[in-house]
């Protein structure tokens, strides 16, 4: 019979439940014990899970569960203490929402703690997980588009929000090859103090080490996807290349025209089919080594340093080297160099959010 692993899950909000519920419904998974700082968000949580190690305090729920896995679905503040608890707790895997961290000082060292403990790690870039995303690939791959020369993105979310799906799923578009350089302007400093902390609006240049070029936009000024009603999903993510396009619209389907014609297809955002998969390849990588998440750390730390590389581009001017050599406090560096003024819109149902 094959193993099972025990999970402790911590932060109860919707993204905590979304993957407590998933890995309950895993038979591969036992969910050992629960965390949330909110007490009655705790308790309601602890009812509906029927867990019985429950607490606000996540090391002591670690050290009570005693998880093979440890996920967290906290705000985005606490990213490397988090890690750290993992580790201590004796996890073979942690499981992290998205971003990495809020700046490459923090994400230097979560890269090293990681390092240094052997503890494998995912991030939670589960829309790859979709239908219509993966159809987009299928067309790719199969080289119905010929010679691949642009990768883009957009999304009217903003950065510390979406940045880091566009970019994990161009680079899984551009078939995962190095990116050697961008080039970044950014606008708006009103999302700055979110809890996310973000320009309102992110836009610029990928040059990978294929030849292809990514295009990547998101937030204020990112232009409408009038196929999607429904703001937060109104993403668009493709590929050109010598003989058509395909691309992927995160609420509304996806679609293709190439020299042999015209496809498309359904398809939306949904937690229910993209989640699954996701948990399930955590228990096969336990399993076998070889079998390595598709949502892995390494993969999506890339990303963050892609995205990282656009912050320092659009504060300081120019271009910015990838890797990264050294660590910076990207958001400070916005901080000192955005303009205090009014963000220009790309679509007016933007203006909720961004005025």
């Amino acid at each position: 019979m094959a193993e099972k692993y025990r999970v402790v899950v911590v932060g109860m909000g919707k993204r905590g439940m979304h993957h407590a519920l998933a890995f309950q419904a895993n038979p591969r998974f036992e969910l050992a014990g629960i965390c949330e700082i909110e007490p009655g968000r705790l308790d309601a949580a602890a009812a509906k899970l029927g867990v019985a190690v429950k607490g606000g305090d996540a090391r002591e729920v670690a050290a009570a569960a005693r998880p093979d896995v440890f996920c967290f679905c906290t705000m985005p503040t606490v990213r490397a203490s988090m890690i750290r608890i993992g580790i201590e707790s004796g996890a073979r895997l942690i499981a992290m929402e998205k971003p990495v961290a809020l700046n490459s000082t923090e994400g230097f060292e979560i890269r090293r703690l990681l390092k240094d403990s052997g503890v494998k790690a995912v991030v939670s870039h589960q829309h790859r997980y979709g239908e219509h995303y993966r159809k987009v690939k299928e067309v790719i791959a199969g080289g119905a588009l010929g010679r691949i020369h642009t990768v883009y993105g957009t999304a009217t979310g903003w950065m510390m929000h979406m940045l880091s799906h566009l970019i994990d799923y161009v680079r899984w578009y551009n078939s995962e090859a190095e990116a050697e350089w961008v080039m970044a302007q950014a606008a708006g400093r009103g999302k700055l103090s979110d809890a996310h902390p973000s320009p309102d609006h992110i836009a610029g240049f990928i040059h990978f080490s294929n030849g292809v070029h990514g295009v990547i936009e998101c937030g204020a000024g990112a232009p409408d996807v009038p196929e999607v009603d429904y703001w937060w999903r109104k993403c668009r993510i493709g590929a050109q290349g010598s003989q058509g396009f395909a691309e992927v619209l995160t609420g509304g389907g996806w679609r293709a025209v190439t020299a042999g014609g015209t496809l498309s297809g359904g398809g939306s955002m949904n937690y229910d089919l993209d989640m699954p998969p996701y948990i399930q390849e955590m228990a096969d990588w336990l399993d076998d080594e070889s079998r390595v998440h598709s949502c892995n750390f390494e993969s999506a730390y890339k990303g963050f340093e892609i995205m990282m590389a656009f912050c320092r581009s659009a504060a300081c001017g120019g271009q910015a080297a990838l890797p990264l050599d050294s660590p910076a406090d990207e958001i400070a560096l916005l901080r000192g160099a955005l303009r205090d003024q009014p963000v220009l819109l790309g679509l007016p149902a933007s203006a909720k959010e961004y005025r």
